[in-house]
């Protein structure tokens, strides 16, 4: 198959998802998501307990070979058994081993999404073995025969109609099931006596504690209580990371694990066990006898699972995917996941923007390549994970081995050379999205020819086939006079013959050669609040390529900018960036690319433009000659700006200028950079973007308003009107000439 067929497919795909389940996983995940932030804000301890929750896991990762031996002896003080299993395979092999020396027939499950990892239900039904999911979810999805679409509501990609539908198909029962309820119940009702039956309860864990043997299950249904306790003989499965020191540690977990997962303060059931435990056992047969009365002793076996975990440790790039306590916060705070779930954002068994680090470990990175590219470097997943991983520089590097072993395309000669790439090889799409600033030269350089070149029906259509780049999306129109011309042109007429202050604007590639108005409005802006400004080299930042996976090349760029600005700041200028991408550049992704070469300044004397405005607003600069407000506007803030925290400042300074102003809540436009240009995204990437239609559809008399170049393109998309720099609103009438 070729690749343009094999995006087709995949948009096809993509497209059926939408239809079939995206309105119950949109609905579902909003809610999760924004109880989170209600939950969270309200909540003064939550960052301090991320940073420790996160130090508990990083220690307790970098001294797992100690902390599992601990564990051994703990479990084997308390009667029980510790196996260690090196992959699925052993895991299963040990597992049904247990059930063959307890004549087991039926097994019942609980909280455990690692067992969905091993395959174990199919492993011990090919022994004979009947097994019943208990979770709600999990039931649901084992009388559909799916797999999870999340990794804490595993069948919320499903409706209530849907589940009654199925039930009603499944089981031969008069009661109606056409509530929540009545679901809930009949399925509490029919799992119960399941429990009651079953030779084995096998549950997961949360977290388990080395110094005590203990096990701790967070949930919101009782099930996972009774699965443990009932049957006289426990399993429990999970991974080798849910290790921690002690009970004292699980306190920042058990505070935010709920909160982040479903935004609730807590949840309903958190159970401490430290099998085997002095409880009696369970006859139910004999219901008039004591508790106890019995022979019966109990029996508790811990499977730890390694399954690739151990080399995870060793990868410095995927050894923060242990940290993760499968909340599904990252997926939450997605809007593709939110938009499309699980099922395409995701691998066999994890979903959301961690599954590419679970993927790519457990199973290779060819397991994660169909799904990486759904993750767009937005970054508020970052913000909304209790341990604080960071989820983008994960699916980043994944991105960037995909790309070493990629095959050379067959036209990539027509590249070499032309292309800063420091890969080898790379994808030609790649390398084409990767690559902006070169083809943004060569644009300026060839407009108009350029511009109607690329605006032509065999043009676009090669572009579609070779290059995967969505025929439906308008593309950049390229201008003639870049801002570097115009700045050189311009400067004879700066009017700051004493400036308070000195800035070096940063002329990001679309600024430069695409959207020069909004940053001939920056400099006239800052010059009319009394700063002297200068341009640094048109270089780009390194978001084009790190968005491909290129990591090296983004380093190169990173490296010559930061070459770039360091006069600059030698001299005290502050940075000044229009691009809000490139501002997380400056700000965090530098830190990361650069390491200890990188030079703090940078970070902590960069600004976007309006937050700038707004500190020059703050500290007395006179209003006087910036433009008054010229009807009223909708603005829309770019994801960088918000995670960033500083998408604030343009609503503070347009309402302090006494703009008409309505901010959108929508948090992605659903373009994120290439992603939105790419052919077999387009329909979700529109599909996202229509929450930000609908918000802002009886809007007609408000002029648009976006922070960000890629905003911009899919509100003129969206709404097929003109949209404005926030800048631009508040600049002086520029000068004739």
């Amino acid at each position: 198959m070729s690749s343009h067929q094999s995006r087709r497919r995949k948009a096809e795909q993509i497209r059926e998802l939408i239809q079939r389940e995206g309105d119950a996983v949109h609905e579902n995940v909003s809610r999760l998501n924004q109880e989170r932030y209600e939950t969270t804000a309200q909540f003064d301890e939550y960052e301090a307990l991320r940073t420790e929750a996160r130090a508990i896991k990083e220690d307790a990762i970098e001294n797992l070979p100690t902390l599992i031996e601990t564990l051994r002896e703990s479990v084997d003080a308390n009667g029980g058994t510790l196996y260690v299993a090196d992959d699925a395979a052993d895991a299963n092999e040990y597992i049904t081993s247990v059930a063959g020396s307890t004549g087991a027939e039926t097994v019942v499950k609980s909280k455990s999404m690692t067992t969905e990892e091993l395959e174990v239900n199919e492993a011990l039904e090919d022994t004979g073995i009947e097994v019943w999911e208990t979770d709600l979810g999990e039931f649901v999805l084992q009388i559909a025969d799916e797999a999870p679409s999340h990794l804490v509501g595993p069948s919320l990609h499903r409706s209530r109609e849907d589940i009654t539908e199925l039930f009603e198909a499944e089981f031969d029962t008069d009661r109606p099931l056409d509530s929540a309820e009545a679901l809930t119940a009949f399925a509490r009702d029919f799992l119960g006596e399941k429990i009651e039956a079953a030779d084995i309860g096998m549950t997961g864990a949360n977290f388990v504690v080395a110094d005590s043997g203990t096990i701790t299950l967070v949930t919101n249904e009782g099930n996972a209580r009774k699965s443990a306790v009932t049957p006289n003989v426990h399993v429990a499965v999970a991974g080798i990371e849910k290790v921690i020191p002690s009970v004292q540690d699980l306190e920042p977990f058990i505070e935010l694990i709920s909160k982040s997962a479903t935004g609730q303060d807590i949840s309903q059931y958190i159970s401490l066990l430290t099998p085997p435990v002095e409880s009696p056992t369970i006859d139910f047969e004999c219901p008039d006898e004591p508790l106890g009365s019995g022979d019966d002793e109990r029996e508790f076996h811990l499977v730890l699972v390694d399954n690739g975990r151990r080399a995870m440790r060793e990868d410095a790039e995927l050894r923060e995917t242990l940290y993760c306590i499968r909340c599904g916060a990252c997926a939450n705070s997605c809007a593709n996941f939110q938009h499309v779930g699980g099922h395409a954002f995701g691998g066999e068994t994890y979903t959301g923007g961690i599954a590419t680090g679970w993927e790519a470990g457990i199973r290779g990175e060819e397991a994660a390549a169909e799904f990486n590219d759904f993750c767009t470097g937005c970054s508020r997943c970052v913000n909304a994970c209790p341990v604080k991983i960071d989820i983008p520089w994960i699916n980043t590097v994944v991105r960037d081995r995909l790309n070493g072993e990629a095959t050379p395309a067959e036209f990539d000669f027509l590249v070499e050379g032309l292309t800063p790439d420091a890969e080898g090889s790379v994808p030609l799409r790649s390398r084409f999205f990767g690559n902006f600033g070169t083809l943004a030269k060569l644009g300026s350089r060839c407009a108009p020819l350029s511009n109607w070149m690329t605006d032509s029906g065999i043009v676009r259509s090669l572009m579609d086939r070779y290059l995967g780049v969505a025929p439906e999306r308008d593309l950049p129109e390229f201008q003639r006079e870049t801002l570097v011309d115009w700045f050189e042109s311009h400067r004879p007429h700066t009017p700051n013959a004493s400036p308070t202050r000195k800035v070096v604007l940063y002329p990001d590639s679309y600024t430069n050669h695409v959207l020069v108005d909004r940053g001939k409005a920056a400099i006239r802006t800052l010059e009319a609040l009394g700063v002297h400004v200068e341009l640094s080299t048109p270089i780009e930042s390194g978001r084009a390529p790190l968005s491909q996976g290129m990591i090296r090349t983004a380093t190169k760029h990173a490296e010559k900018v930061t070459d770039d600005l360091a006069p600059y700041l030698d001299a005290d200028f502050d940075v000044v960036v229009v691009e809000p991408s490139d501002l997380a550049m400056l700000r965090r992704e530098y830190e990361t690319l650069l390491d200890d070469d990188v030079d703090p300044r940078i970070a902590e004397n960069s600004y976007e433009v309006m937050e700038y405005v707004y500190g020059l607003l703050a500290n007395g600069a006179n209003t006087d000659s910036l433009a008054d407000p010229d009807g009223p506007i909708a603005f829309h803030s770019h994801c960088q700006q918000r995670t960033l925290g500083v998408a604030a400042y343009t609503e503070a300074v347009l309402g302090d200028l006494g703009f008409d102003v309505i901010t959108s809540d929508v948090e992605c436009c659903g373009m994120a950079g290439s992603f939105g240009y790419k052919s077999e995204y387009y329909g979700l990437s529109m599909d996202v973007g229509d929450d930000l239609r609908q918000e802002f559809a009886s809007e007609d008399d408000r002029r648009l308003v976006a922070s960000g170049t890629s905003c911009t393109e899919q509100m003129h998309d969206l709404f097929a009107r003109d949209v404005t720099h926030p800048v631009e609103l508040v600049a002086p009438t520029p000068r004739s000439g």
